[in-house]
């Protein structure tokens, strides 16, 4: 079997190819990076209109019983004793060390009631560290090929649900959800979530609907002008909205205080995993920045980032983004943290001016 044939296909794999999307390996799934209009065009529809994504790749994990909520508590360096039903929240997953394993979305059904979203290339990985450390009466359960996910994203999202669902059915606030809503045939989880920097939101629901939600939402979205959208505008997006991505701005070795994540990390609460690493390991030696290239040149990721010709870290991100231009973001030196600072990025044995500038670079 090839490396290309041992690749998973989402749902909606046909449908890509159905609409010339070109089709590249991503978290070992077979995705559209884009389609024929090609990444700008992508990147402005969700800045402009809308666009829609399929994000089936991610994983999702729930937790149901009594110690459901202390079992996520454990687990998540943010608190969610407060979280209430139909809303999610964002945190960091960490290891012991303090690093990060994984950042997740916890969706809170009720109160022994959780869904958690994790990224696809970690999924297996963070299965088997949240078994590892499983307590108490909570039953947990890998529901990831039991679900599709669809993302409808950009200012013109909202337009487009209102042709398909009632407005009293759908989510008013953002990082809330309303589950068991009807669009077109297909019952769906529906967030007001995303990864783009928009409005916008993601529709859960069974592999087998996926295919006629994605007819449904072209549909409707077609007099908005809505896009088909693909892995190189999703990060185009993210990028310009200082999201981090896992395998970039965090990793194992990376401390959430490290990358601008020290929101998400509540140290008042009780004992969570990390918490006395993070705590012996004092103030933060490195920090996450934003960087808007000054000299002629593309910062990619890994490229060393020197000041006065020391190396004081490296880049983590970096693109050509088409509502702000060349862009990066950096872990440095956490003395190296003053906008408006000139650095310098090495590309192709060449050091670029680049100045320090404010996250997000949009918003």
């Amino acid at each position: 079997m090839s490396e290309t044939e041992a690749l998973l296909k989402t749902p909606l794999y046909e449908k890509h190819v159905a609409n010339g999307g070109k089709i590249v390996p991503f978290a070992g799934y077979l995705l559209p990076v884009q389609y024929e209009a090609g990444v700008i065009k992508e990147h402005n529809a969700v800045r402009q209109g809308v666009g829609l994504f399929d994000v089936s790749h991610m994983g999702e994990v729930t937790f149901r019983g009594p110690d459901a909520l202390a079992n996520i508590q454990r687990l998540l360096c943010n608190n969610f004793e407060s979280l209430q039903d139909g809303r999610v929240r964002y945190s960091p997953m960490l290891n012991a060390q303090g690093g990060v394993i994984d950042d997740v979305l916890v969706y809170r059904n009720a109160q022994d009631d959780y869904l958690m979203v994790v990224n696809a290339a970690n999924r297996h990985k963070d299965v088997q560290h949240i078994l590892a450390e499983q307590f108490g009466n909570v039953v947990i359960e890998d529901i990831s090929d039991q679900m599709a996910q669809l993302a409808l994203q950009g200012p013109l999202a909202e337009k487009v649900m209102k042709t398909l669902v009632p407005e009293q059915q759908i989510p008013q606030k953002y990082y809330s959800f309303l589950a068991n809503v009807t669009v077109g045939k297909a019952n769906v989880l529906l967030s007001r979530t995303g990864y783009t920097g928009e409005d916008g939101f993601e529709l859960y629901c069974a592999p087998t609907d996926a295919p006629a939600l994605f007819d449904t939402l072209v549909e409707a979205g077609a007099p908005f002008g809505l896009q088909l959208c693909g892995l190189g505008c999703r990060d185009t997006l993210r990028m310009e909205a200082a999201m981090p991505l896992y395998g970039h701005e965090m990793d194992d070795s990376v401390s959430p205080l490290e990358t601008a994540l020290g929101n998400y990390v509540k140290m008042d609460k009780a004992d969570f995993i990390g918490k006395e690493a993070l705590l012996a390991s004092g103030s933060p030696r490195r920090a996450r920045i934003g960087l808007r290239m000054v000299g002629r040149g593309i910062a990619r990721e890994h490229f060393p980032v020197f000041c006065e010709g020391q190396a004081i870290g490296h880049t983590t991100s970096g693109t050509h983004c088409p509502t702000v231009g060349p862009i990066a973001m950096a872990l440095v030196e956490a003395s190296h943290q003053t906008v408006g600072d000139t650095l310098q990025v090495e590309i192709r044995g060449a050091l670029v001016d680049a100045q320090i500038v404010p996250l997000p670079f949009y918003a």
